[in-house]
């Protein structure tokens, strides 16, 4: 048997330690030396080593364009899923784009790009290249979850929710993906099955209050108070939920109390929004309105109470508004918000017919409105109108009155009246 060797030995693979000393031993001498950064960059991305693979795939990406022997697409593509491991999204965005422009249809290319996109907030750019990905046929499970929940942050809500689901099915305890799908069938009228995963994650500690915040405005949405506010009280409970979320919830509980004329619990609700976020909406108006409201109780009734109690206290003004006449009623029209009484009026120095139209408001009554009451006037064919409102009347509303007969009544005169009453 011929000792001589027929074919050339195959050459065994360089152990880790050898690749490391040769390459630095190049570096040292070399810092851009293509030849190390190569097989030392490689070694260090396969172990998932990041911190050490980034420097030295930065520094093949600088020297791609005088080595054109080097492969761009691999070397951009690991630099940009190194930046993606490392939270360096820019990063990972610049190598990744250069990645998929060497190749616009690889797979990877676009995965990741989407993905850093995704990361970096920037839910519409991430949204086609996460299509392209599809399009492929490759199904990695976190690419429906990415490519849902760009969507829905992206607001569009429908086209979210198939992919939402997909990704549930394959990741079944993520709560942002159960949230978010929620919260997008909610979006598009499905709020009866959005309402039972709101309901089931209440108690999470990351999504539990903004759950409860949604539940609280469907059930209150469905005229369901009690249920409302159980969702507003748990949200309540999530103490390290972000403010915003809590001032919202305060906010609504509040007008739901205001609602139910229990203004103790309203007044406190508002006085934390107003400690916690100065000049949040309508909070600082609310206040002051209520806490009247909480010491006068006539001006209460005048403003909150049901109808019939409400015509009942104007019935009260039209009889002592005049002092010591005969008052005779003859009709009262009323509506939510306007209430108007006809009388007949007669004192020991005249008698008319007087028209007392009742505005429920706290806010500025116009000029359109004391029209709108004149002409009401006329067709009535009465002698005088008495306009009156538990706020104020602007300027140009009180111009028009110059010359006709109308008197306006604003909150500081009925309050005068509501102590006779």
């Amino acid at each position: 048997m011929s000792s001589k060797n027929t074919g050339q030995k195959k050459q065994k693979p360089k152990s880790r330690s050898s690749i490391i000393r040769t390459a630095e031993k190049r570096l040292a001498q070399d810092p851009r030396d293509p030849a190390a950064l190569l097989p030392l960059s490689e070694l260090y991305y396969k172990e998932q080593q990041w911190e050490k693979a980034f420097p030295l795939l930065s520094t093949l990406a600088e020297i791609l364009p005088v080595h054109p022997e080097l492969d761009v697409l691999q070397s951009m593509l690991r630099l940009g899923i190194c930046s993606i491991r490392l939270g360096k999204m820019p990063e990972a965005i610049r190598a990744l784009s250069i990645a998929r422009r060497a190749n616009p249809e690889s797979f990877e290319a676009n995965y990741y790009l989407g993905q850093s996109l995704y990361k970096s907030k920037e839910y519409d750019k991430a949204i086609p290249f996460l299509k392209k990905a599809l399009s492929s046929g490759k199904e990695i499970p976190e690419l429906f979850e990415f490519m849902g929940l760009s969507l829905y942050h992206g607001r569009l809500f429908r086209e979210a929710l198939p992919y939402l689901k997909r990704a549930l099915d394959v990741n079944p305890d993520s709560r942002e993906v159960l949230f978010s799908m929620a919260d997008s069938m909610n979006a598009v009228g499905m709020g009866d099955k959005a309402l039972k995963v709101f309901i089931h994650l209440r108690p999470d500690p990351e999504y539990g209050a903004r759950s409860c915040l949604l539940a609280g405005a469907i059930h209150t949405f469905n005229n369901q108070t009690a249920q409302a506010l159980q969702d507003y009280e748990i949200g309540l409970k999530h103490t390290e939920a972000p403010l915003d979320i809590l001032t919202q919830i305060r906010y609504n509980m509040a007008q739901i109390y205001l609602r139910e004329n229990d203004m103790t619990k309203a007044l406190n609700l508002l006085q934390t929004i107003q400690i916690t976020v100065p000049g949040y909406k309508d909070v600082g108006i609310l206040i002051s309105r209520y806490q009247e409201l909480s010491k006068n109780n006539t001006l209460k009734t005048y403003l909150m109470s049901p109808q019939s109690d409400f015509i009942a206290l104007c019935r009260k003004i039209v009889s002592v508004f005049y002092a010591r006449a005969t008052v005779k009623i003859i009709s009262i029209d009323a509506k939510p918000d306007i209430t108007e009484i006809q009388t007949e009026i007669e004192t020991a120095k005249w008698e008319d017919s007087v028209v007392f139209r009742f505005y429920r408001n706290t806010g500025s009554t116009g000029e359109l409105y004391i029209r709108d009451f004149h002409g009401r006037i006329r067709d009535l064919k009465a002698g005088r109108g008495i306009c009156i409102t538990a706020g104020t009347y602007s300027e140009e509303a009180k111009k028009y009155i110059e010359g006709r007969p109308i008197d306006l009544v604003d909150k500081n005169q009925l309050l005068k009246i509501f102590a006779k009453v």
